[in-house]
Order: structure tokens, then C-alpha cells, then sequence
């Protein structure tokens, strides 16, 4: 009886059941019902009495089937990293609605040297108390879109920066940096979550995933996914072309919540960075800020040669986005923040955003703080 919610587990995992239903709450403890199966096992093997041989050799064959699913995660990847390569630093923190400590943030981009930074659940108050504890003296270039939840900061210039037209509960931040010769998109991710309207979540990964597959090999997906690596939306995910970096280096088990709780460590998983074939990570970690549920995950980004791709010049004029969505220093000065549309075409401007009635309360500014 005790191995009956492995078995379950499994079945759901296998079957992708877990896919738009109530199953994917308990499918993110997957590893732990692993353990548990494992504990079972022992007992079983250890106690005359439970000794039971063909009982033994259901639960072994179900702890069997566990591992070998897991197992690829804690084992690192392969892949080849060239000498002295161009590295971006990045870090994805979930600001549980702005209550991170701000100090404490702009700490860990100070002490882990970030290059990017994706922060979601972000509103107004908390980007102008990041602003005031120093994050915009060493991020100067913003994309910046606490009206629906995340915002990009970064130490080098960004461009073609706004907000995604896709099927997802809330537009998601996306931007580029030119480094190394070439142009890395990023975006910062914050789904539904599962518990709320499964299906609504599982909208938001299907449509994520529909963006991997025409991003490029250049393209970083970081932030909340609201999902483990035993979700089947996330697995659909991956399946476009993305990689997990946690997995690829062999951390197989790095729960970023519920984090800050005196009782309960952090579990599950949902904060991942995941990258495109054109680069590849060289190393992953976990960090604690105060005032949030989430602990923050920072990776380092290797772009892996372009083997005969095109390269795009380093020169990328200076962009800088204030706090109600005008861009200057990217094109003409005022110029408003551009759309990724869904369909990967030309970029738009967000009609969503009165441009001009914003620019009539807010002062452009020319791309530095």
C-alpha cells in the first residue's frame, strides 16, 4: 500500500495524464515518490515478515522503472566546451509579487557577476525599490513590464525588447544581447500555474514550446515555469529544442520552492533557465533571497562555435527602457517597445501601450542611469 502512490505517479508519468489536469499537482513529487519507493523496497527486503517474494519484486520492478527515468538528469552531459569561450552569466528570480529583498538582490547580481537578469512576479513597487537599492547602476539596460509580470535587466545593451503576442495567460518579456559576434534572445518566463486552471497552464507550455521551436539555436528561456522536469508539458518543452541546465550538468535534484519556510524545504523544481543548441552550460546554483518563496537560480552560458552560422556585429547602440514601456537609444528616441509576434515576422509596436500618452508623463531617458 505504501508504494501506491509511485505506482500512480508512474502510470500518470507515462501516460502524460498530467497534460491540462488536477494530476499535475502531484506529478511535480515525482522524485519523491522515487524515495519513497526506494524506502519501501528496503523495508520490505529487511523485514521477514514483509518478505514477501512476489510483493518484493513488484516494488523492485516499479523503483526500477523510477530510476531509469530520473537517472538521465543526474548524469552531465557530453558536450564539448571550447577554451576561453564567450560566457553570459544569467540569473531568474520569481519576486513572489515584489517581496524579495531588495538589497539582498542586488547582492547576489553583484557577488555572481550577472549578465542577465530575469525577475517575475514583478510589480511597479518592486522595480522602483530595486532601483533605489543600486540594481540600475550596475544593470543599466532594462526591458521593463511590471503592467503584466516580468522584466529583463542586464549589464549589457539590449534590442528588440517587448512583450510576446502568444497564447499565454500574460504577455512574456523577451530582449536580445549582442555578445561574441552574436545576438542571444532571452525570455523571461512566468506561466500559469497549474493549480489555478491546469489547462490554462498547459496553454501557456504548449505555446512556449511553439516559440522554441522557431527561436534559434541563440535563444535562453528562463524564469517560473510552474513545472518540474516530470510534467509533460515541460517535457514537450524541452522536446522543441530547449535544454534544461540543471540536467545537462548533472543536477538532477536542485528544488527552488517553497523556499524561506522554517518547516518545509524547498521541494520541486519550477525555476529553470533553459537554453538553445548554440550554447551550453558550464555551471548552475541555487540561492536563497529573502522575502520570496523561490530561491533564484543562476547559470553560466557558453555560446559553442557558429560552425558557419552568421554572426551580427558586437555594435548594438545602447537601448535602455524606462519604467512605463518607452525605448530610446534603439532607432528613433521614443521609439515604443517592440513585439515579438507570434509568427517569429516583423516586429510590431504594442498596441496594447498608448505610447504617446505615456511619453507625455515620462521624461525618455537616453539610455544610461
Amino acid at each position: 500500500m505504501l508504494a501506491a502512490p509511485a505506482a500512480a505517479l508512474l502510470v500518470v508519468r507515462l501516460t502524460g495524464l498530467d497534460a491540462g489536469t488536477p494530476l499535475a499537482m502531484p506529478m511535480a513529487l515525482f522524485p519523491c515518490s522515487t524515495v519513497l519507493g526506494v524506502l519501501v523496497l528496503g523495508v520490505m527486503i529487511t523485514v521477514p515478515a514483509l518478505r514477501s517474494r512476489w510483493a518484493v519484486g513488484v516494488v523492485a520492478a516499479l523503483v526500477a522503472v523510477h530510476v531509469t527515468l530520473l537517472a538521465p538528469r543526474f548524469l552531465p552531459d557530453s558536450r564539448h566546451v571550447p577554451s576561453q569561450p564567450v560566457e553570459l552569466r544569467v540569473a531568474t528570480l520569481n519576486t513572489d509579487g515584489g517581496g524579495a529583498d531588495p538589497r539582498a538582490v542586488v547582492e547576489l547580481v553583484r557577488t555572481e557577476r550577472i549578465d542577465v537578469l530575469a525577475v517575475e512576479q514583478m510589480p511597479s513597487r518592486g522595480v522602483d525599490m530595486l532601483d533605489k537599492a543600486g540594481l540600475g547602476a550596475l544593470m543599466p539596460y532594462q526591458e521593463l513590464h511590471p503592467e503584466y509580470d516580468s522584466s529583463i535587466y542586464s549589464r549589457h545593451p539590449l534590442s528588440h525588447g517587448g512583450t510576446t503576442r502568444i497564447d499565454t495567460a500574460w504577455p512574456q518579456t523577451t530582449a536580445e544581447v549582442a555578445v561574441g559576434g552574436r545576438r542571444v534572445r532571452f525570455v523571461a518566463v512566468h506561466t500559469y500555474y497549474p493549480l489555478g486552471d491546469a489547462q490554462r497552464w498547459t496553454r501557456d507550455m504548449t505555446a512556449l514550446a511553439s516559440m522554441a521551436r522557431r527561436g534559434g539555436p541563440d535563444t535562453v528561456f528562463l524564469g517560473d515555469f510552474n513545472a518540474s522536469l516530470d510534467h509533460t508539458p515541460m517535457r514537450r518543452l524541452l522536446a522543441a529544442g530547449l535544454t534544461d541546465t540543471h540536467a545537462e550538468l548533472g543536477h538532477g535534484w536542485a528544488p527552488t520552492w517553497p523556499a524561506g519556510h522554517a518547516l518545509v524545504p524547498p521541494l520541486i523544481q519550477l525555476d529553470h533557465v533553459l537554453h538553445g543548441p548554440g550554447l551550453v552550460g558550464t555551471s548552475v546554483s541555487e540561492h536563497t533571497v529573502p522575502g520570496t518563496d523561490h530561491r533564484a537560480v543562476v547559470a553560466v552560458l557558453a555560446l559553442l562555435p557558429t560552425e558557419g552560422r552568421s554572426v551580427v556585429p558586437d555594435e548594438t547602440p545602447p537601448a535602455h527602457v524606462d519604467r512605463v514601456g518607452v525605448r530610446s537609444g534603439d532607432g528613433l528616441p521614443g521609439d515604443p517597445l517592440l513585439v515579438a509576434p507570434a509568427d517569429g515576422g516583423r516586429l510590431e509596436g504594442r498596441a496594447a501601450l498608448d505610447v504617446e500618452s505615456a511619453a507625455r508623463h515620462v521624461q525618455v531617458s537616453d539610455g544610461m542611469h
